[in-house]
């Protein structure tokens, strides 16, 4: 703390300066922590204001304590701060209130000249001793800082007041005369240089008459204009040891005089902590009373000790009159570190002195890495609204802590209460596969027959989760096994659904229907073949489920498991014994349907297990039609080998063969093969259109080209007629396709109509 103990350095206008611009200076501060560190290594803050800093989380939280701190300490402080601090951290700023108090020393005249000199140009001596000092620090940090002096009128000052306290060891009865409270003597022999001389223990005056309780001695000093706040070797200031000898008279002398309260020694203790060991409760009082008088809304003594889990120190401070529930800076009480620091101790003390309690603390001790503090809080808390104990509850099930979740349904909480989501806490336990959780609240009584909001029941939802011993025990507690859901799934349905292949004999040694269907007739064979859950298919049918049972549309599992593509599952399926030729309701096969996707292998294995290549859906279409319309050349060539080319000019409803719908879909390569496999070019259709009508109408020339130059055997006739009396060119003539023109050229060119 900077000492005022001179006239020669009175300048109230610093601070004015200070307190006028100090939302620019909040604004402009850009690195707090760098100027902090300039403030306390020219010896302007203690090092204790850094831990009091780091309880300020924004950089205008910070800059805005900065400048009050400031102050606080009075107008050289405020001046060391502008010069030399502000003006190394920051430059700009430094500048733009130099021009300031420029403007204003203008405006005032020149009897205040010093605003000027003072606060921004008569440090810089000491600013380029303190800068060497800076420096030598940064290069070598045990070695002793220098003294530096200041230049004023021309004569060198020594600034014993602000500087770092010369050591004296060749006069020793000064430290003798304020030891014993000879103030005479102490008077006789102090000179004016030796007012802040140091011991060999690096004690000054004061320490030692604070330590002996001598108000006389310690009242001189000070107006003397001795530094409170040097620390000893031990890092304690004289508060230090006036509060561990019990001096109370002695602790107020120094508090009014602006000692800080919460210095922290090299043991990190402050006055208050020796106070407290050695039982003074009398000194506690006292300093508590500053505590808050000076220091309301910050961090105090109570938050200090529940922060190192100091709970012994907390009773007493409890006892000698702290606040339970006072509030820092950040809005934290004692009872808000301890919880969030996971400290029990602490923590008990602090609600058995009626600590209040809230939604944040515990949604805190949640966050925690330490749960039991829920519980503490539990059981010293027996106010807490039904809102807050709901709450918990939900969150003690989401982080599976059983014991939590008994302590609170032991309290009265609602165990069947619904969150946002409308989930009782058992439904939440199975969802998410919390075992212990969902064992506490069955045998404590949860109703395990609510259902969420789609009607799927806690069975449903364990099963989901793949939570066996969840499943068991409802199952052991009566739960049906083949409850339904809005849709009229089964537990064993959701077990085929998400794959838990575990749990289908579970379920079926517990009466679970294999074959049972939902509203849209389909079993659970169905959905594990349709998303592929081949572990559960293969459980199913070891426990005998049908294997050509058919849904609402009369699919077979079989049906499902190729239109997928899942060569697997329709393998197993096939094995046991799914028939390969089964219709849905449309008259398609599996054939049918791996044609149409595209599923070259499936087509394959299905071909390979007596699967009918010339079977016709009710649109009178076969696999080929399918695989045409696809342009799968792959497939056609199969289905042509599998039927001997036989089925090569089956016709659909419509009478269009595979060639037609190549034609009319404009797949040259698919032309090619089946002329070359005997398909009839001039095959008419239900209009009598011919492939080569198809493909003028659609416009695909390389379709018409395909046709019209194909040489072997049987030629395209050009002039055949459809049920329209037209030729393919007049087709051509009047379809508006993007390759018309060269279509209609080809032709003629073809019919010879032009060269």
């Amino acid at each position: 703390m900077i000492m005022h103990s001179t006239s020669l350095f009175t300048n109230p206008y610093a601070i004015e300066v200070l307190r006028t611009k100090k939302e620019e200076l909040v604004e402009g501060i850009n690195n707090p922590d760098n100027l902090l560190n300039w403030l306390i290594d020219n010896g302007i803050f203690t090092p204790e204001k850094k831990i009091v800093m780091t309880f300020y989380r924004t950089r205008k939280e910070k800059n805005s304590r900065v400048l009050d701190i400031l102050i606080y300490h009075g107008e050289r402080a405020c001046r060391l701060f502008f010069y030399p601090c502000l003006k190394q951290v920051e430059p700009k700023l430094y500048n733009k209130m130099r021009k300031y108090v420029s403007e204003i020393n203008e405006s005032i005249g020149d009897a205040r000249r010093q605003l000027v000199g003072y606060l921004l140009e008569k440090d810089k001596t000491w600013f380029e001793n303190s800068s060497e000092r800076h420096q030598e620090k940064r290069v070598c940090p045990r070695r002793k800082k220098q003294d530096w002096s200041i230049k004023k009128k021309g004569k060198e000052t020594e600034l014993s007041t602000a500087a770092k306290p010369k050591k004296d060891h060749s006069d020793i009865s000064i430290f003798d005369a304020a030891a014993k409270g000879y103030l005479s003597e102490l008077e006789k022999t102090l000179k004016d240089n030796d007012i802040n001389a140091l011991n060999s223990a690096s004690e000054t005056l004061l320490h030692v008459a604070a330590a002996n309780g001598h108000l006389t001695i310690m009242e001189y000093l000070i107006s003397k204009g001795i530094k409170q706040d040097v620390k000893d070797k031990k890092g304690r200031t004289p508060l230090h040891w006036a509060a561990e000898k019990g001096h109370d008279d002695a602790v107020k002398v120094l508090l009014r005089c602006g000692a800080y309260t919460y210095s922290l020694d090299k043991e990190g203790k402050t006055p208050l902590h020796l106070a407290a060991q050695n039982n003074h409760s009398h000194i506690l009082k006292t300093l508590l009373r500053e505590e808050a008088r000076s220091y309301r809304n910050q961090h105090n003594f109570l938050h200090m000790a529940a922060l190192k889990d100091e709970s012994s120190l907390a009773k007493m401070l409890l006892k000698n009159g702290a606040s339970v529930d006072g509030k820092d800076e950040r809005g934290q009480t004692a009872l808000s570190y301890a919880i969030s620091q996971g400290f029990e101790n602490t923590a008990k003390v602090l609600l058995e002195a009626g600590a209040s309690v809230d939604s944040k603390m515990t949604e805190r001790a949640f966050n925690s890495d330490h749960p039991f503090i829920l519980k503490i809080l539990l059981e010293y808390c027996k106010d807490l609204s039904s809102n807050i104990m709901e709450s918990a509850l939900f969150k003690a099930v989401q982080k599976n802590l059983h014991s939590i979740v008994a302590a609170l349904v032991d309290r009265g909480t609602d165990i069947n209460a619904y969150n946002e989501m409308q989930y009782t806490p058992l439904l939440m336990a199975c969802e998410t596969g919390k075992a212990e959780s969902a064992e506490v609240l069955i045998e404590k009584g949860a109703n395990f027959r609510i259902k969420t909001l789609a009607s799927d029941t806690a069975l449903h939802l364990a099963v989901q989760a793949g939570a066996a011993s969840i499943t068991n025990l409802l199952l052991c507690k009566g739960m049906e096994a083949n409850v339904t859901n809005q849709v009229g799934e089964t537990p064993l349905h959701v077990a085929a659904l998400h794959n838990k292949g575990a749990l289908v004999s579970i379920l079926v040694n517990a009466g679970a229907k294999i074959n049972a269907v939902t509203k849209e007739l389909v079993t659970p064979l169905h959905i594990a073949s349709q998303r592929g859950n081949a572990d559960v298919a293969q459980q199913l049918l070891h426990h005998k489920a049908n294997v050509n049972v058919k849904d609402k549309q009369s699919k077979s599992p079989l049906h499902l498991a190729s239109e997928r593509g899942d060569n697997t599952m329709v393998e197993l399926l096939l094995n046991a014994n799914a028939d390969p030729n089964a219709q849905d309701r449309e008259k398609k096969t599996p054939l049918h349907t791996a044609a149409m996707r595209g599923h070259l292998s499936i087509v394959k294995v299905l071909l390979a297990k007596k699967g009918r290549s010339g079977v016709k859906d009710m649109d009178g279409c076969t696999p080929m039609h399918y695989a045409t319309i696809k342009g799968n050349a792959e497939i056609v060539k199969i289905l042509l080998t599998s039927g001997k080319n036989k089925n090569i000019d089956d016709r659909n409803i419509w009478r269009k063969t595979a060639l037609h719908i190549a034609a009319e879909y404009g797949h040259s390569d698919l032309i090619n093969l089946l002329l070359s496999q005997g398909a009839a070019i001039n095959a008419l259709d239900s209009s009598k259109d011919t492939p080569l009508h198809c493909a003028c109408k659609a416009g695909h020339l390389n379709a018409v080209n395909s046709l019209v130059n194909w040489s072997q055997g049987e030629k395209a006739n050009l002039q055949a007629a459809n049920s329209l009396k037209k030729t393919p060119l007049q087709v051509a003539e009047i379809n508006k396709t993007e390759n018309q023109a060269q279509i209609v050229t080809l032709l003629k060119k073809k019919m010879l109509i032009t060269k």
